[in-house]
């Protein structure tokens, strides 16, 4: 069995749910991989588009400007002119809510079809510990791989100046802070 693909019984009132586009250039030489689009994400066909979500605030952060004021389509702009990339583990899947722990009967996107679409990219950075789940078929692929802290409003153990700070390491070491 694929470590990364959930084959639990979903429930019978869970429709399947499709992921977002991976967003990439030729220049990305670091992928941040998450694990699913949350709720607030599908309805908006926007990553990381909850308000609580501390990944927009912790790249506007390192980069110093507010990403968040931005429009969506600019803030993917300038994650692509500092060679970060985005995307999910998960293609799609059946669940109820946004919780990780819900997501069943996933479907894996096609982490091979990045070589084409992102011929430098040369790490990925899980966000959290759903999507490290697929550490090994990330570093199968040859990238460096690093596991980051969630930046999901449901990860509150770690205070966003935590968060910052892990994020931030990783991001200088690849030359995209």
């Amino acid at each position: 069995m694929n470590p990364i693909s959930r084959q639990k019984d979903p429930p019978s009132h869970a429709a399947r749910l499709q992921g977002l586009p991976a967003v990439v250039s030729t220049e990305t030489r670091l992928l941040v991989l998450g694990s699913f689009p949350g709720v607030a994400s599908l309805r908006a066909g926007q990553y990381y588009a909850h308000p609580r979500n501390h990944f927009w605030p912790i790249l506007g952060a390192v980069w110093g400007c507010d990403l968040v004021a931005l429009p969506y389509a600019r803030r993917l702009q300038v994650l692509l002119d500092h060679g970060l990339g985005l995307w999910d583990i998960y293609a799609s899947c059946k669940r109820v809510g946004s919780l990780d722990q819900a997501i069943q009967d996933a479907r894996p996107n096609d982490l091979v079809s990045l070589r084409l679409l992102a011929p430098d990219l040369r790490g990925v950075a899980h966000n959290g510990s759903e999507s490290a789940r697929a550490r090994r078929q990330v570093e199968a692929q040859g990238w460096e791989v690093h596991r980051l802290p969630s930046t999901s409003p449901a990860n509150a153990s770690w205070s966003f100046a935590r968060k910052l700070q892990a994020w931030r390491s990783v991001l200088d070491g690849f030359g995209v802070a």
